[in-house]
């Protein structure tokens, strides 16, 4: 029987250019516009360490310094908080510290924007020959039990890579990666294709791809030979179109709960509505406030 492996590692790139957000992004990096009263990385980081990643790897592009300043101690601000005795800011301070010591964090530098499945393979020494969890900080899902937890009920039996999938509706299809797929349990595909960039005519599946995948150590030799995609970036979804074409098993996971995008100005709008609405202190009066207007 074969060895159940478990996931204990998890890449996160984060190196992009952030084009859509500008002229926000260009002194903010978008991991950390807010949703709420967090950073949109928060919420994903979060995600992975309830559900026990010992390992991040952030994949960060040349300077890009925010994530490395996020988890240190600031022995300045908080002897002034102490000062002060502000305790509510000090204990907001303590919660970041506390992910510090349950978790390590590596990174990586991508020195030029060639893609996902580059900065991905970037990573590729630090995870040695384990599978691993990709998270991609603009897709934050919402729901009972996490999305990585969801994933890895397959994976526990399969073994195999798994992408997360959601249904959408036609008229936002254009936008997002579609796949056409065999359903062979509730909630599981068998992943046929991969469509990145679909055109219009395209009706082949309500599913998209979702920003959270299980990769196996086999991903990555496929991403070191897969052909680059237009403008030279080399893809996560070509190595798994590959993988599928050679008759590599890749599964698919209808995901349950609220999927909150933030690959654009007004998703992102609406994820920070959503999640500041839901917010157990400031919903309340936000929910009040708006009914004024």
């Amino acid at each position: 029987m074969p060895e159940i492996k478990e996931i204990k590692k998890a890449i996160f790139p984060i190196a992009g250019l952030g084009t859509r957000f500008l002229p926000l992004s260009k002194v903010v990096s978008k991991e950390f516009f807010p949703l709420a009263d967090k950073p949109m990385i928060q919420y994903t980081i979060d995600e992975a360490v309830a559900f026990g990643i010992k390992k991040i790897v952030f994949i960060i592009s040349p300077g890009q310094k925010g994530i490395l300043e996020y988890f240190k101690k600031n022995p300045k601000l908080e002897k002034i908080l102490k000062e002060r005795k502000n305790e509510i800011f000090l204990n907001e301070l303590e919660k970041i510290q506390e992910i510090s010591k349950r978790i390590s964090f590596s990174f990586v530098v991508q020195k030029e924007p060639l893609g996902d499945g580059q900065a991905i393979l970037l990573a590729k020494n630090m995870i040695n020959k384990e599978p691993t969890a990709v998270f991609f900080s603009d897709d934050i899902i919402d729901s009972e039990k996490s999305c990585l937890s969801q994933l890895n009920q397959l994976f526990k039996t399969s073994q195999a890579p798994i992408i997360a999938l959601k249904k959408i509706s036609p008229e936002r299809r254009l936008f997002y990666g579609l796949v056409e797929a065999e359903k062979i349990a509730s909630r599981i595909y068998k992943i046929k294709r991969i469509i990145e960039k679909p055109s219009e005519d395209t009706t082949l599946s309500e599913l998209t791809v979702v920003g959270r995948y299980i990769i196996t150590p086999e991903v990555f030799e496929y991403l070191k030979k897969v052909s680059p995609a237009k403008g030279g970036e080399i893809r996560l979804s070509g190595a798994l179109a590959k993988m599928i074409k050679d008759g590599k098993i890749v599964y698919g996971y209808e995901i349950d709960g609220e999927w909150l995008e933030c690959g654009n100005k007004l998703s992102w709008l609406k994820s920070h509505l959503y999640l500041s609405l839901k917010h157990k202190e400031f919903g309340p009066e936000l929910k009040k406030y708006l009914k004024t207007l």
